[in-house]
């Protein structure tokens, strides 16, 4: 099975119409989405998302958001263990030249452990850490 991470900036571009990834980042989800890929996300980023997206286009768009990703059969969620996130803070206090934000941290620990090479995201960070991202 194709996996692809999500990041919260993959999942805000592809919600919000007035994002300059929108018409990308909906392109390479439907095409994921068509070539029978599943999306990899985590509590972490849904916490990022929901709040940004609350803050960007208001309560109902968070709320729509959070519908359509709970229940789908194409989003497979993980969550931060106390383990991983020990694994996250490593990275995020030993990367000092970095702005990596904890979230983002927690997303690379993820990442590595399920062997993900790729994440839907326009956050620049995946590229600094060593993965690629979608759109391009």
């Amino acid at each position: 099975m194709k996996l692809l991470f999500v990041d919260t900036a993959g999942w805000v571009a592809c919600a919000d119409a007035s994002d300059p990834a929108h018409r990308d980042a909906v392109a390479t989800r439907d095409t994921w989405i068509e070539g029978g890929g599943l999306f990899v996300t985590s509590d972490y980023v849904a916490d990022e998302t929901l709040t940004l997206l609350r803050m960007r286009l208001g309560i109902d768009a968070a709320e729509k958001w959070w519908q359509q990703v709970d229940g789908s059969s194409r989003v497979r969620w993980e969550y931060v263990s106390p383990t991983r996130a020990d694994k996250a803070r490593g990275l995020f206090f030993g990367y000092r030249d970095k702005a990596f934000s904890f979230t983002d941290c927690t997303s690379f620990v993820l990442m590595r452990e399920l062997k993900l090479r790729e994440a839907l995201t326009t956050d620049r960070h995946f590229l600094q850490a060593g993965f690629g991202i979608k759109p391009g």
